[in-house]
């Protein structure tokens, strides 16, 4: 096992070795169970720098122990209307399994909040499988937790439809 310290950067989209790394994480978390449960199709692999060099929000954090990039974050900025503030969405969160409980995690959560700080932004949020419970575990660390604004109202959702 690599010895040499992690370290997280903000990906450069312009840099084809950041490019390639993204690509690479990114299928290997569609193939995990926790992901899609196999590789990305032709299309996504085509479609996704160019996507996200256009989307406006984009922020990539790569996590590298030595010259391997090990871990992955994908987010986009959104707005929160009650605070009047931008937020970060952490989209996609992979370690490869292999690097898995180094505390990679904790330091590309780090990275996000700092930048997200930086931006302004009044909090952070995720998604994660009902049953996916060492990320709800890793998550929890982090100081994430369920939305409840309301006891009475019950906790916050999030729903999706296909188009």
């Amino acid at each position: 096992m690599n010895e040499d310290p992690a370290v997280v950067i903000e990906a450069d989209l312009s840099r084809a070795d950041h490019q390639d790394a993204i690509l690479r994480l990114l299928n290997g978390y569609s193939m995990d169970p926790m992901g899609d449960g196999h590789p990305l199709s032709e299309t996504a692999r085509r479609d996704l720098i160019p996507g996200l060099r256009q989307h406006p929000t984009t922020l990539v954090f790569l996590a590298y122990r030595g010259p391997e990039a090990v871990g992955l974050a994908v987010c986009f900025g959104g707005f929160s209307t009650f605070a009047a503030r931008p937020l970060v969405n952490i989209h996609d969160f992979f370690v490869v399994p292999s690097f898995r409980g180094m505390g990679l995690g904790r330091l590309i959560f780090t990275a996000i909040e700092r930048r997200a700080r930086e931006l302004g932004c009044c909090r952070l949020t995720l998604e994660v499988l009902e049953n996916n419970h060492r990320a709800k575990r890793i998550y929890a660390a982090a100081g994430f937790a369920n939305v409840l604004s309301a006891p009475e109202n019950g906790g916050s959702l999030f729903l999706s439809k296909s188009l």
